[in-house]
């Protein structure tokens, strides 16, 4: 199906390009999308994937922030399946736009999880940065461009967040320049700091070769992910300007994994039974990741063993105080104890073998 599309002025700015017709694309196999494109511009340097799941109220906002971008860009507006009209919303939203960037409005024929969803927009996306953004926060209009301004800086930079302002699912504000990461890091800042925190997804930009490298993401937890597959091309940094404002959202991917939203007597069981399985993800994909790296060096190399074994023991730790005769905590806590970055968590740990097993929420 094929139909012109009327101009939308609100979304016109001065000095925009606009085309004479915007079209709505036939569906793909695997999708239904629609595309509002300048035909007669060539492909945007930074292609935007705005991933979007049960986001009908804050989506709206999510895509004025992407359109708001001062720098031209492939803007891929992506629903997963949502059982909310979430996809009817944006499409109706862009529907007659003609302005500078290139618009897909897209959604999955059935949910996809963030790892399987964001790589079907990696493969589709034409440009040499990927900018990634979600249905419920908000974008500054200046985001894609000085990102693109910082890869084309510095070779070396693979990946790049941002500090972030947070607000409330109305908008309000809440804190402002929280930050995850330091200004600058690189594999060995994983090693020394001991920290399973990289950078924020929200407020991730990336070089494509991140997903061309390695492919598909295999598992939910994107943001660890392309943080440490980053490192293996080069290095990442978090710049000290607040980018984006991140909507604390109580649906949110973060707070269903660490269960921080439910007051239940299973709340411990099932934020361990799930970080359990992430970070097993994590380290699977990161040792993938290092096998088809040839040029890594020795200390690279030693680096990425390091940080694998810290995921690995994690999740076993955590394995083990689910389920286990505290006897069976020794192993982990031991390997803790060895391993660099996580000796002050494994002697923290040590000393739940002191206290009841229902201090945890446990039986």
């Amino acid at each position: 199906m094929r139909a012109v599309l009327g101009m939308r002025p609100a979304h016109r700015k001065p000095g925009s390009i606009h085309p004479t017709a915007c079209t709505l694309a036939d569906p793909i196999p695997t999708a239904t999308s629609g595309d509002f494109a300048p035909m007669n511009l060539p492909d945007p340097a930074v292609s935007v994937l705005l991933i979007a799941y049960k986001a009908r109220d804050t989506i709206t906002a999510a895509i004025d922030g992407a359109l708001a971008q001062t720098v031209p860009c492939e803007i891929i507006i992506s629903d997963d399946a949502s059982p909310d009209d979430t996809f009817e919303v944006a499409r109706a939203h862009v529907e007659g736009y003609q302005g500078p960037h290139r618009i897909t409005v897209r959604r999955c024929v059935e949910n996809r999880g963030i790892g399987r969803h964001l790589s079907e927009l990696m493969a589709m996306a034409r440009g040499r940065v990927f900018v990634i953004m979600a249905g419920d926060d908000i974008s500054r209009p200046t985001r894609a461009g000085r990102a693109l301004a910082a890869f084309d800086a510095d070779p070396q930079l693979a990946i790049l967040g941002s500090v972030v302002d947070e607000i409330d699912m109305n908008g309000a504000p809440l804190r402002k320049g929280v930050r995850h990461m330091p200004d600058e890091f690189d594999l060995q800042y994983f090693c020394r700091a001991g920290k399973l925190v990289t950078l924020l997804g929200a407020t991730i930009a990336v070089r494509r070769d991140v997903f061309d490298r390695f492919g598909p993401l295999v598992a939910g937890a994107e943001d660890n992910i392309l943080t440490l597959r980053a490192m293996l091309l080069g290095r990442g940094r978090c710049l000290d300007m607040a980018l984006v404002d991140y909507r604390q959202n109580p649906d949110s991917l973060g707070n269903w994994i660490f269960a921080r939203s439910d007051d239940s007597p299973e709340k411990f069981r099932r934020r361990y039974t799930r970080t359990i399985r992430m970070y097993r993800d994590i380290a699977g994909d990161i040792e993938k990741a290092a096998t088809l790296s040839a040029g890594l060096s020795a200390q690279q190399r030693r680096d990425v063993a390091d940080v694998v074994a810290m995921y690995r023991i994690e999740a076993d730790a955590r394995e083990a105080i689910l389920d286990r005769p505290r006897r069976e905590w020794l192993g982990p806590i031991w390997r803790g104890l060895c391993q660099r970055g996580l000796r002050r968590k494994s002697l923290e740990r040590a000393l739940k073998l002191l206290v009841p097993r229902r201090w945890f929420g446990l039986k």
